[in-house]
């Protein structure tokens, strides 16, 4: 079979191994270059893809800010325009807080004039009061010698005062109490107490009762050998009798008239404040109840203590010197009445001025 494949068919012809490895290092080479070329447009491909998606990104985080920056101006001229209501509303405010202000002004000076019309109105007769009545005390006490009526009428003129209502006059009132005090410190003699227990001894004396055996004046001896003095002895009887309590021990009606005189008269003595009279009187009265009335009776003795207590009783003690409230009210009021004629011209109403609200604006501006 070999010889005939060698006469129907010669067999090609085998290349020299020289061009057959040059061959392959051209394919090779050009297979190389092949693939570098796609390699590179890939690449370019790749890299148009990202810088397409860049610009992308790019484009969005432009409208992203474009949109932002929009906003940021409109609410900018939401904020410019609320800073321009702010500012009008803060200068309205400003002026209804200035107009307040005034306001305020005004109502205070209405209440200072309301005050003083207060004080020159009711207070002032209230203060008039007391200044009216403390001179009467002092008149009562120097004319009279009556610490009763003027301890009345200063209590009365403390009234007066607390009806004023101003702080001003209350040393005033502490110089009123401790006048008080000191008139209710000399204890006077109470007249009314003192007419109501006269009174009372006057109407006690009508019912008290008489000595049962008076002291009669020793009658003259008779003679018992004379028959001419015996018989006209049993008719007739001759004494002597030199003192008036006598008299008045006989008598017990003429004694309770002659207590009740000398009671009247300690009365009148009383009324008008002689104390010597007044004693006296007390004195023979007592004297009168003790020599015709039963000295041993409760009546009688409860008379007579109550004539000790009142003959024991001061009439017109040491009496303090009065005047220093009255002093001191007058000089208050001529301080107050100065001061108030020189503050007001002070008063007087000042300028309206303008309110300054350009520099707050400038302030608030930005």
């Amino acid at each position: 079979m070999a010889g005939i494949r060698e006469q129907g068919n010669p067999a090609p012809s085998t290349p020299p191994p020289a061009t057959r490895r040059g061959g392959r290092i051209l394919f090779f080479v050009v297979f190389l270059g092949a693939l570098g070329a796609l390699g590179w447009w890939l690449w370019q491909q790749q890299q148009r893809e990202q810088g397409s998606t860049r610009e992308d990104a790019l484009g969005a985080r432009l409208d992203a800010l474009s949109r932002a920056n929009e906003q940021l101006r409109r609410d900018l001229d939401a904020l410019r325009t609320r800073f321009t209501e702010g500012e009008s509303l803060n200068r309205s405010v400003r002026e209804e807080l200035l107009g307040a202000n005034e306001r305020s002004r005004a109502l205070e000076d209405a209440v200072a004039n309301i005050a003083d019309q207060r004080l020159t109105g009711r207070d002032a007769m209230a203060l008039n009061e007391a200044e009216y009545v403390l001179q009467l005390a002092g008149q009562r006490l120097s004319l009279f010698n009556d610490p009763a009526a003027a301890i009345a009428a200063y209590r009365l003129a403390d009234g007066a005062l607390a009806a004023a209502e101003d702080p001003l006059f209350g040393s005033v009132r502490q110089t009123i109490a401790a006048e008080i005090q000191a008139l209710e410190a000399s204890q006077p003699l109470q007249t009314q107490a003192t007419l109501s227990a006269l009174a009372s001894l006057r109407t006690q004396v009508a019912t008290l009762p008489a000595r049962q055996n008076p002291a009669i004046a020793t009658a003259a001896p008779v003679d018992a050998n004379s028959r001419f003095a015996r018989i006209f002895g049993q008719f007739v009887r001759i004494s002597r009798d030199d003192t008036a309590s006598t008299v008045v021990a006989r008598d017990s009606g003429l004694a309770r008239s002659l207590a009740a005189l000398d009671l009247r008269a300690a009365e009148a003595a009383l009324f008008a404040r002689d104390g010597e009279t007044f004693a006296q009187s007390l004195a023979a009265a007592r004297g009168e109840i003790t020599a015709a009335f039963d000295v041993d009776a409760e009546a009688v003795r409860s008379a007579l203590a109550e004539i000790d207590r009142l003959a024991a009783q001061s009439m017109a003690p040491a009496l303090p010197e009065l005047g220093s409230a009255l002093r001191e009210l007058r000089n208050l009021r001529t301080t107050r009445a100065l001061s108030r004629d020189v503050v007001a011209p002070a008063q007087e109403p000042l300028p309206a001025q303008e309110p300054a609200t350009e520099p707050l604006q400038d302030e608030a501006s930005p």
